[in-house]
């Protein structure tokens, strides 16, 4: 009987120190996976940080553009002005605009010469423009 105890021990022991290298195993896997899923982890937070940047440039451009935009927009609003007073204070700019509208509305060539005194050729021309023709 005191051998078959000796046995039993002998192979608990055996068993044990197999669970325990097993174990040592398993936990050396489990290790190296954390490892690799902490690169993983720090390289994405690089790369969210690098697009949180450019998304910042972004931003920052956006509104340089629309800043421009509005600069822009108010010169050529100016500009649009000066040359509707343009044309308003010269005579000759009101006549040719009376003629284009009353081209618009179906004028013929004798309407433009007689309302508008326009040359005959110049007439010619409104109509080629802005006309039927």
């Amino acid at each position: 009987m005191g051998d078959e105890i000796l046995i039993a021990a002998l192979l608990y022991v055996v068993a044990c120190l197999a669970l325990v290298l097993y174990q040592q195993k398993q936990t050396s896997k489990l290790k190296a996976k954390i490892d690799a899923l902490t690169l993983l982890v720090k390289e994405n937070d690089r790369q969210r940080e690098a697009v949180k940047q450019e998304l910042q440039e972004l931003r920052s451009g956006t509104i340089g553009v629309g800043r421009r935009m509005l600069e822009l927009e108010k010169r050529v609003t100016k500009q649009e002005a000066r040359i509707d007073e343009t044309v308003a204070d010269e005579p000759q700019a009101r006549l040719y605009t009376r003629a284009m509208k009353m081209v618009e509305l179906g004028a013929d060539i004798d309407e433009l010469v007689k309302e508008c005194e326009l040359p005959k050729a110049e007439a010619e021309l409104l109509l080629r423009l802005h006309g039927k023709g």
